[in-house]
This record gives C-alpha cells, structure tokens and sequence, in this order.
C-alpha cells in the first residue's frame, strides 16, 4: 500500500465534512445517553415522621428492576416500610443505541484518516467506495432502528419514574402512611439524545446520495476513455 499523504484540505469536501459531522454526533449521542445519572424522590409520612425523603437512582443502561426505593434507616415508619424496585428493564435498547454511537465514532475516525492520509488509495481501488457505501447504507438504517427503539423506551423510563409509580408502592397503602411524588431528575439530556440519534440518521442517510456520486464520478474517466475504442471497433477499425 503506498504511503500516507495527508491532505486537511479534503476535510471541505462533502464526504469528509459531513464525515466529521456524523463523528460528532456520534460523541453527543452516546455521552448524553450512556453518561446518565439520575434519581426519583418520594415524600413519606407515617407514625410521626412528616415528609422523610426516599430516594431510588437510577442510571445507564436502565435496568430499572434493579433499582430499590430502599428505607433510610430500618426503624423507618415503625419498621414496616417494605423495599421495592422499580419496574422496567430498559438495559437492551439504550445498549443498541449508545453501542452503535460507540462502533460509528471508531469508524468516522478510520474512515477520515483514509479519506485525509490514503485518498489516492481509496480512490485507486474500487472496493474501499463500495464498501463504504455498504457501511453508509447499514448505518443509516440501524440509526433509525435504535433511534426510534430508544426513544419509546425513553418515554417507558419517564412512566416507570414518575408519579405513577406510588400506586405499586404496598408500603404508601397502609394505615397512617401517607406518600407524595417530589421529582424526577430532568431527562433533558437524554431527550437530546434522541436529537442526536435523528440528526445522525439523517446525516448517514445523506452521505448514501454523496458515496455513491463519488464511485460514479470516478468511474465516469473510464467509461469516457472507452468509448474511443467501441467506437473504432464498430467502425471496424
């Protein structure tokens, strides 16, 4: 393989611009998303506790069926406060979502450095484009997959840690004990997420159009350099 040529100036043309855009929003995508960190609050009264916090936190990759409202102290409301999780296991879309963001930031960083250093290669072998299109083609796809996966799972996490979730505590119901939902950790940045996995959606869904005009532009010289020689042997020269 010849050597690396480097050329920053490639970084204006679409392929390697819009390369760049997808790398990082792949780094948004999986930050906002697997960096989560976040808690849900109840207000609890009984046997002569007044609005005592409970508190159960919750993170990446929401395996909420794991994560236990637990009691402060084991005296807690007379000691019959009775632990009890969350429900949901959201572990396996936020996985696909944040995997996928991980697996597109390593390829948008092989792909520039061939696009910048080994251009003359990419251009000279006609695999290194069809591959890429195929990878492009396969990305956009799996963006909108996990992007729309996440997102109504996303919309799961905020019910299962809301205010509806006093009605499944069995401690909240008995005599004298009397429970209010307090807040939620803003989910804004996992919002955002699904902004960034739509934005990346879109983004490998227009690079298709561009890695597929390159490969016909490249092979245009070839078909204008063959045409001389069909015309010459249909002339029976």
């Amino acid at each position: 393989m010849a050597g690396m040529r480097l050329d920053f100036g490639l970084l204006l043309e679409p392929l390697c611009f819009i390369k760049v855009l997808e790398w990082i929003f792949a780094i948004f995508a999986f930050a906002t998303c697997g960096g989560f960190q976040g808690e849900t609050t109840l207000l609890v009264s009984c046997q002569g506790m007044v609005n005592k916090t409970v508190t159960a936190a919750f993170a990446y990759p929401f395996r909420l069926n794991t994560v236990v409202f637990s009691a402060p102290d084991p005296n807690f409301c007379g000691g019959t406060w009775t632990d009890v999780n969350l429900e949901g296991n959201f572990s396996s879309s936020a996985q696909l979502f944040v995997t996928l963001a991980v697996l597109v930031f390593l390829y948008c960083i092989a792909a520039l450095v061939v696009y910048i250093g080994y251009k003359h290669v990419y251009n000279q072998n006609r695999r290194f484009p069809l591959t890429d299109l195929v990878i492009t083609v396969i990305t956009a796809f799996l963006w909108l997959v996990s992007t729309f996966a996440w997102a109504k799972v996303l919309a799961d996490i905020k019910m299962s840690t809301g205010a509806s979730i006093i009605l499944g505590i069995e401690s909240c119901k008995t005599p004298g004990a009397t429970c209010h939902f307090a807040a939620v950790t803003s989910m804004g940045a996992l919002n955002m997420s699904v902004v960034f996995g739509l934005m990346s959606m879109i983004l490998w869904g227009g690079n298709i159009w561009f890695v597929y005009k390159d490969i016909n532009l490249r092979n245009q010289p070839n078909r204008i350099s063959q045409s001389p020689a069909i015309y010459q042997i249909q002339r029976g020269v």
